[in-house]
């Protein structure tokens, strides 16, 4: 008798640990509330501020935070007069010579909304509102088509309208197809893409100066040329013109400086652009 209540003990003890675990198993499973919260601090909130995979969002984010003299996206319709800046500085420009819009397969900055600005090679050109004291710390930039060698894409000159009797801080197409990148101080100093680039494609350019620098041009995300020694371009007040000034006198210049081609998205800073913001703004219109 002791002994059958020593064995039924040990079977009820058994079947109390089985029955245990398999609590435990069950409970693994079951839904559950957690009493830890977390909250991730940002101080920087540089997700928030990060600039869009678009050329307005990418250009616009740098035109605030490096200080853009203007930055126009060229994409208003046929017959527009006035090239919008939205900077936030409020420099419109004025389409010199007609504007006439386009849509080329494939266009610079697929993502964003609009046409391009097509130039006819004659009489086609902005200008900007205002003078501007001697810039010696800028990048300038814009994205070009062309099947045409030679022609002003960006710079600095003198007179508003007319052919600028000074004439420098500019980037240019010379006959060969190849961009130029030059500065004057008593003498013409240039950097040149070892590439040509009238091909019939799209292409980001960039030209920055500064004097932690020097002189260095971007094309395509890419630094091409540079030149760190020179860092003091002419002392003069001007208006940066797109699509056209004289170039005369310049290494390479074409007989005609007007540009032949299209644009899209031109836009000159206060600051010497880095490689990263270059990379990314050229990201940004593929």
């Amino acid at each position: 008798m002791n002994l059958h209540r020593l064995r039924d003990g040990k079977v009820v003890a058994v079947l109390l640990v089985v029955a245990l675990a398999v609590l435990i198993v069950l409970n693994q499973f079951a839904p559950t509330r957690s009493a830890f919260t977390a909250k991730v601090t940002n101080g920087s909130n540089s997700a928030g501020t990060a600039a869009s995979n678009t050329c307005t969002g990418s250009v616009g984010f740098d035109a605030a935070s490096s200080s853009a003299l203007f930055a126009y996206k060229l994409t208003e319709p046929t017959g527009s007069t006035t090239a919008a800046d939205f900077s936030g500085t409020g420099a419109n420009g004025t389409y010199q010579g007609g504007m006439t819009a386009s849509t080329p397969s494939p266009i610079a900055c697929p993502r964003d909304a609009g046409s391009s600005w097509s130039l006819n090679g004659t009489s086609n050109f902005v200008s900007t509102p205002t003078a501007q004291q001697n810039p010696v710390t800028f990048s300038e930039e814009v994205w070009f088509r062309t099947s045409v060698a030679g022609g002003l894409l960006i710079g600095f000159g003198g007179s508003q309208v007319s052919v600028s009797g000074q004439h420098d801080r500019q980037v240019y197409l010379n006959t060969n197809g190849q961009l130029v990148f030059g500065t004057y101080n008593n003498g013409t100093q240039v950097v040149t893409s070892p590439k040509t680039y009238n091909d019939g494609a799209w292409h980001h350019v960039v030209a920055t100066m500064s004097a932690a620098s020097g002189m260095r041009l971007y094309v395509d995300g890419a630094s091409v040329a540079s030149n760190t020694s020179y860092t003091a371009p002419e002392n003069y007040t001007g208006y940066w013109r797109i699509g056209y000034d004289t170039i005369s006198g310049w290494p390479g210049a074409p007989s005609n400086y007007y540009f032949t081609g299209s644009m899209r998205f031109a836009a000159v800073y206060k600051t010497a652009l880095t490689a990263a913001q270059v990379s990314s703004h050229y990201a940004a219109g593929r």
